[in-house]
């Protein structure tokens, strides 16, 4: 049954949803057999979307030139989302050193110390600056926008994690799964209780996929979850932030407004 965002399209209104739709133009480029053969074994390295700080309210996209666009809310698709632990015994300096313990499923870290997330002493508030986790929780989250053919790599921080697991489990109560949906994404400002302003991710429910749509995401989805593991922490510089404060509702390290 095909439907629209209201769940009524029929006839020739729901002939040309489809025909207008990029996640349908993505299975007549055929990229889901193609990705599987071509990256296979590739030391697969995604495109981000940042967050930009200081209560901005901006995402930084990759634009189609060196130019990145800046855009206050966007849609797409999750493919595939899941935990990024890093604790580095050494200040952070960004690039693709591995952290000294890791994890890609915040349940065992890999590395030194090692073992169990939950109960690691690294993985407290105050065991970091400023009241802050020595190692860094975050969560990555992999989008695909309508018309294009690459999935983008979005970390969220700590302060937007509590939001997105609320928006997660609110599409599970009705049934449907994040890469079954169109989401919208945007950003607040946020004001802390120590008068520090932050951009905290939103997220809105915009439309479910047509099944037809749904048969081309759902492949994707499977690769970019085997791919995932092996991109590793680089995360430009978002792992550990060279920033002075930390929320102590949220845990956030923040940026001070100006910076």
């Amino acid at each position: 049954m095909c439907v629209n965002k209201e769940n009524v399209a029929t006839g020739a209104s729901c002939a040309l949803a489809i025909q207008n739709n990029g996640f349908l133009a993505l299975a007549d480029t055929g990229f889901a057999t193609m990705a599987s053969d071509e990256l296979s074994g590739l030391d697969l390295q995604f495109e981000r979307i940042k967050m930009l700080g200081g209560g901005a309210g901006m995402f930084e996209i990759p634009g189609e030139d060196e130019s990145p666009e800046t855009v206050r809310e966007f849609s797409a698709v999750i493919l595939y989302h899941h935990v990024l632990n890093a604790y580095y015994a050494t200040k952070y300096t960004g690039g693709s050193n591995p952290p000294d313990c890791g994890s890609l499923d915040g349940i065992i870290g890999t590395g030194t110390p090692g073992g169990r997330c939950q109960s690691c002493a690294y993985n407290q508030f105050g065991t970091g600056d400023n009241g802050s986790k020595a190692c860094k929780n975050k969560r990555r989250v992999y989008i695909l926008r309508e018309g294009e053919v690459f999935p983008l790599l979005l970390t969220l921080p700590t302060g937007s994690l509590k939001v997105f697991t609320k928006y997660v489990k609110t599409q599970l109560s009705k049934g449907r799964k994040t890469n079954a949906v169109v989401t919208r994404f945007g950003l607040k400002k946020v004001t802390n209780a120590g008068g520090i302003a932050y951009s905290q991710a939103v997220f809105s429910f915009d439309r479910a996929l047509m099944p037809e749509e749904y048969a081309v995401i759902q492949p994707l989805s499977e690769q970019i979850k085997r791919y995932a593991a092996g991109v590793g922490f680089d995360t430009d510089g978002s792992v550990n932030e060279d920033e002075p404060y930390c929320d102590p509702e949220t845990g956030e390290i923040i940026e001070p407004l100006g910076k």
